[in-house]
């Protein structure tokens, strides 16, 4: 079937004229289906549909086919040799479609787009093959072709077009190698030689100069087209972020350019929708600039911009929709608003008094009825969010406000003071009468009333006590003393706790843990030798003290300091009881761990020696572990391969302190030197990686074999890293690369051979 379809395009092109387009259109899809399946057809589909897809060939062929180029040669599944045979297949029919009179636009802006797909990846070609100068001239007019239609041509050409500039600069201008680490082709300036035949980098330069000043003059006309605004700030943010000699003048454009121009002319729906587009595209773009690079001495202005822009736009939008007309009618009978507002002797707002009740402290200094805003939590607002408001609010407030919304207040707690006094003065006892009741007893309003009841005679007294119970003995008298003497005092038992709880009491403990380092001051300039590995973990409190006390509570283990299960001063404990313990301790050591790891990736080139302090805690624990046979787990590898994978993210050839962490961590390991591997993918990192392993190689003779090892399995792999693998591999591992040469017989690559000859 994969015949059947391969062999489709050279059918229809022999029986062109007896096949109608529809049903060439119908086997072109197929074939297209096909490639999308089973990529390894493309080179083949390609070359076969060329002759179909001419400049003389029927409009709907012509757009089918750019539009196939232009997926062609933008596809990320093709590895680069076969683009590069793609690329420099389809040149002449590109320059064939480009060049016709009155052209399509939509076979325009597809060509376009393969142009600029094809540009760096035939930069690359005539880079490696100077002998094959014709591909490039195809490229070169193809370039000039384009350059011209630019600014004649219809918004989608023009959309493609400033694509293509974008390309060309970013082949045309020196990398920082950022590009291939997004996953994009980092082809750049920094490829070419200086004595290439063929290309001049002085002259590519200039020209990425010019092309970079030309899709900025958009920008600096303040254009109103928010396509093209949009389509160039999206452009220049990969510009900026890999080709750092072009951020400057980038960011001057940006920060000049006034994306609000169109608030002036009168608002109607379509206004606000490109006002909206534009001042959106334009905050975007500088917020991320500012994200990825806040140390960049432009992000105060940056700021500064961005926050007037969001405060402009939000007064355009806010006075449109808010203002509103005074009617004829309304303007006679309200007379001269302004005079009014002068001469209104009201006062500005009133406060309510408190009514009756109780009053609570915010009702007392609540100055609105709204019950809405009084029901409004202002806690559920950030600390530093309420704080700005406040400190603005207070700037800008008037004076004669803040004095009335002062004495009302005043007045309030004056009320509240009066009626407390009045309230404490009626609970008081009635005071007595010297005068009226002179034995301190307040005479009665009743009349005296004699008790007329007839005393007991002596007989009737006698009788009473004859016929009394007998008294029971009196007990002695106890010690007052001894009556207050406490007996001995228990705490309650503590709380039962699940596993769930205790985890997340651990985990706000560790977070508890580095809220201090954000207060504490570095340990200075003058560097104190170190003890050593049984050194006072908080002998002065300083940052470096209190991150050594983190990283031992994360790595030593408590298991032993309480005696044991049962054993003496420990007391008894359930199985439940120890299950719950062990898991406490694990939960608590994983969380400080976990956040040590994101506290050294923040800032982990300045950072790297706790890393290094780190892992040799966790080392030092493991041997423990193993030489008590206690059975715990084992942390030294998974950190040290977590902490290496966290740095490989970030790095660049100028970040000598991997070498340094590789020398200064206790025990190295083949996965772990196997990550470095992943280095030699980016051509700018490929020395660092082996400059690394030969470092290893001369000053740890421990891991020798292992760091050679590795070398050996980067000649292998990464063709791009054999010539210096190879020149270190000769010295330290004679015979290996002429074993591997010998062994790939004829098929060996011509680099190789030289270097083992």
């Amino acid at each position: 079937m994969a015949a059947d379809a391969t062999s489709t395009p050279s059918a229809a092109s022999n029986n062109a004229a007896a096949i109608s387009v529809a049903e060439q259109l119908e086997q072109l899809g197929a074939a297209r289906k096909l490639v999308l399946e089973t990529p390894t057809y493309y080179d083949r589909i390609v070359k076969g549909v060329l002759p179909i897809i001419g400049p003389t060939a029927p409009l709907a062929l012509r757009r089918w086919g750019a539009e196939f180029l232009a997926e062609s040669l933008a596809t990320p599944v093709l590895a680069m040799r076969d683009k590069e045979n793609i690329t420099v297949a389809v040149l002449d029919t590109l320059r064939g479609l480009l060049d016709g009179a009155a052209e399509d636009a939509i076979v325009l802006k597809a060509c376009v787009a393969a142009a600029a797909s094809a540009y760096p990846v035939a930069l690359r070609w005539i880079i490696h093959n100077s002998y094959h100068t014709e591909s490039w001239e195809q490229m070169s007019a193809i370039k000039s072709r384009i350059l011209r239609i630019w600014d004649g041509a219809p918004t989608p050409v023009r959309l493609s077009c400033i694509k293509f500039a974008q390309r060309v600069v970013l082949a045309q201008t020196a990398s920082n190698g950022m590009e291939q680490k997004y996953g994009g082709l980092d082809i750049s300036l920094n490829m070419i030689p200086a004595n290439h035949p063929i290309l001049d980098p002085r002259q590519l330069e200039a020209e990425a100069t010019g092309l970079l000043d030309r899709m900025l003059g958009v920008l600096q006309d303040n254009s109103s087209d928010a396509l093209l605004v949009d389509a160039t700030l999206n452009c220049l943010s990969i510009l900026t972020r890999t080709r750092p000699n072009t951020s400057n003048r980038i960011l001057n454009t940006v920060l000049n350019f006034n994306p609000l121009k169109l608030a002036n002319s009168p608002m109607t729906p379509k206004t606000k929708v490109l006002i909206r587009s534009l001042e959106k595209t334009t905050r975007m773009f500088l917020t991320h600039l500012l994200r990825r690079d806040p140390n960049n001495p432009l992000s105060g202005r940056i700021q500064q911009y961005v926050e007037r822009l969001m405060r402009s736009r939000a007064e355009i939008f806010d006075e449109a929709g808010r203002k509103r007309a005074l009617a004829d009618q309304a303007a006679a009978s309200y007379g001269d608003a302004k005079r009014q507002k002068v001469e209104a002797s009201a006062p500005l707002f009133s406060i309510p008094p408190l009514g009756p009740g109780p009053h609570t402290l915010a009702g007392v200094f609540t100055l609105t009825d709204n019950l809405g805003l009084q029901a409004f939590d202002v806690a559920q607002l950030p600390a530093n969010l309420t704080a700005m408001v406040s400190v603005r609010t207070l700037a800008s407030l008037d004076e004669k406000i803040l004095d009335l919304a002062v004495s009302g207040i005043r007045d309030r707690l004056t009320s509240l003071y009066a009626a407390g006094a009045a309230a404490a003065a009626a609970a008081q006892p009635a005071v007595i009468n010297a005068a009226t009741a002179p034995l301190g007893v307040e005479e009665e309003d009743d009349d005296y009333e004699p008790d007329l009841t007839p005393a007991e005679d002596t007989e009737q007294i006698l009788n009473k006590l004859d016929n009394a119970p007998p008294e029971e003995p009196m007990e002695p008298a106890v010690d007052a003393s001894a009556a207050l003497a406490l007996g001995p005092f228990t705490l309650p038992p503590p709380l039962t706790l699940d596993a769930e709880v205790a985890t997340k009491l651990c985990q706000t403990a560790a977070a508890r843990l580095f809220w201090p380092l954000s207060t504490l001051k570095e340990s200075g300039a003058v560097r104190k030798p170190k003890a050593g590995i049984n050194r006072l973990a908080a002998s002065s409190y300083d940052r470096d003290s209190w991150l050594t006390l983190v990283t031992r509570l994360a790595t030593r283990s408590t298991a032993g300091l309480d005696g044991g299960d049962g054993g003496p001063g420990s007391g008894i404990k359930s199985e439940q009881e120890a299950v719950l313990d062990r898991a406490a301790r694990v939960s608590l050591g994983d969380s400080i761990r976990e956040m040590l790891f994101t506290y050294i990736l923040e800032d982990w080139r300045r950072r790297i020696e706790i890393a290094v302090a780190w892992l040799c805690e966790e080392w030092y624990n493991d041997q423990l572990t193993k030489r008590n046979n206690s059975g715990g787990e084992l942390h030294y590898e998974k950190c040290a391969l977590r902490l290496v994978d966290g740095f490989l993210s970030y790095i660049t050839a100028q970040d000598k302190v991997l070498t340094r962490f590789l020398a200064e961590i206790p025990e190295l390991s083949r996965p772990l030197l196997g990550k470095l591997k992943g280095l030699c993918a980016d051509p700018t990192t490929v020395q660092l990686a082996l400059t690394s392993l030969l470092y290893l190689v001369m000053m740890r003779p421990p891991v020798r074999e292992i760091a050679l090892d590795t070398v050996a399995e980067i000649w292998t792999e990464h063709e791009d890293a054999r010539p210096l693998a190879a020149k270190y591999l000769v010295k330290w591992r004679p015979g290996f690369v002429e074993s591997q040469t010998q062994g790939s017989g004829s098929g060996a690559p011509p680099a190789n051979t030289a270097i083992a000859t």
